[in-house]
Order: C-alpha cells, then structure tokens, then sequence
C-alpha cells in the first residue's frame, strides 16, 4: 500500500474555497487497494471533507493536545477521532520551530493519539544548518527515539515521515539519492514494515523519485494538496507504481 497525505496546514481561508479543493478531490480520487489518500485540513473543515470524500479518502488532523480537558485553544485525539479522523500529523517542523513543540511533548501526543485509535503521522527531520554541519542522522536518530519514546514499534499503528525542513515549502525538494540515504537510516532504526513517508516541496513530478528510487511508501504533501489536479496527479502516480 502507497499512502498519500495532504496538509492543507492553516489553508485555505474559507469554507468556499475548502469545498472547492474537495470537490476537485472528488473527481481525481478513487478509492483503491494500491493507494491511500489522507486529507488533513484544518479542524474546522473536518465536517465538510467527511460529507464530500467519504469514501475516497481518509481524514486526518494536523496536530493535537495529549490530554481532554481546560486546553483553550487545543484540540484532543479523543475529539479527532469522534470527528471521523484516522490519523494525526505530529511533529511537524512547524509545530517544533513556530511553535517550540519538544520530543516530548510529541510523544506524549503520540501516546494520546494511539489511545483515542488514531494512527500518528510521526515527522522528523533536519534544518538546512544541521544538514550543512553533517548531521543529519544524528538529528532524525534523536528525534526518533524521543519522539517514540516507549512504544512497540513492532505493533503499534505508527506512520513516519521525514520532512528536511529546509525543503519544506522552499521548492528545494531533496535529491532522491540523499533521501534514498535517509529512507535506509530510519528503517534500520526502527522497523522495516513501518510506513515511511517523504515530505518537502513534493508535487507530480518528482513524486515517483521517491517511491521508487528513495524507498519511501508514501508522500506527505504541503502546498501541492491545495491543487486538486496536482494533488490528484501525484495519487495516480502512486497507484501506478
């Protein structure tokens, strides 16, 4: 199974133009046995892609609290799932960088997400100084085994992405050899049958590069999920290979 998710993150400004990407999703989205298609928009458009995309896609949220409760502002797993999500991005560079989210306050979300049943769309990966100061492994490796801290990989639902942020909305999508170089690094780290997706300026172009050529099982796509022909082409890709 290829899996391709859509983090629409804090876009598009109204419910008009939400209902026009899931519409568009509509025509150029099957549902199929070779390819999962994960639409993440904001909460507030969660109602609306459920009653559109039934069953030509699977929801996600973008991010949530580790507990139910006095949060203002939060949202909690146990929310998400009641609203018909599936699965929840966690760690994502923004929510570490904008945001001051550390791996452990991921792993307590991770935690609450996996109880409420909700399957945790784990990212990691490096800032361009990191990379360019060589490390790399070193920043993925300890954002992992932080993030992951005490759960059964060999059993728990867990889904991991790596995201170089440097690459993350820049259109300086990673080449498909260094990715490929990473993609053998978290497997050998963690388990081989755990979904590992690329995220980072991916679109319809590139996007076979890394399932075919970098390993990877699956897309986490930003800017390009707002397309719906865009997007649509990349989940033709995958179903192709």
């Amino acid at each position: 199974m290829k899996y391709i998710v859509g983090n629409w993150k804090c876009h598009p400004a109204n419910r008009i133009e939400a209902k026009k990407i899931l519409l568009g999703y509509k025509k150029g989205i099957k549902k199929s046995v070779k390819a999962k298609a994960v639409i993440c928009p904001p909460a507030c458009y969660l109602e609306l892609a459920k009653k559109i995309l039934k069953n030509s896609a699977e929801l996600g949220g973008q991010n949530c609290h580790w507990e139910d409760g006095a949060f203002t502002g939060e949202i909690s797993a146990t929310q998400l799932e009641s609203a018909g999500c599936k699965y929840v991005i966690l760690g994502h560079s923004e929510r570490r960088h904008k945001f001051g989210e550390t791996d452990q306050a991921i792993n307590k979300k991770i935690i609450a997400a996996l109880t409420a049943g909700l399957v945790p769309i784990f990212c990691c990966g490096e800032t361009r100084e990191q990379r360019i100061d060589g490390q790399i492994t070193d920043i993925v490796e300890t954002q992992i085994q932080e993030g992951l801290k005490g759960i059964d990989l060999n059993s728990a639902p867990v889904m991991i992405a790596y995201e170089p942020v440097w690459a993350i909305g820049t259109g300086q999508a990673c080449d498909s050899e260094e990715a490929a170089v990473i993609s053998r690094f978290i497997k050998n780290i963690t388990n081989e049958k755990i979904p590992l997706l690329y995220g980072g300026s991916v679109n319809a172009k590139n996007a076979a590069s890394y399932l075919k050529d970098a390993g990877y099982d699956g897309l986490l796509v930003g800017g390009a999920s707002l397309d719906p022909k865009e997007f649509s082409a990349i989940f033709t890709t995958l179903h192709s290979l």
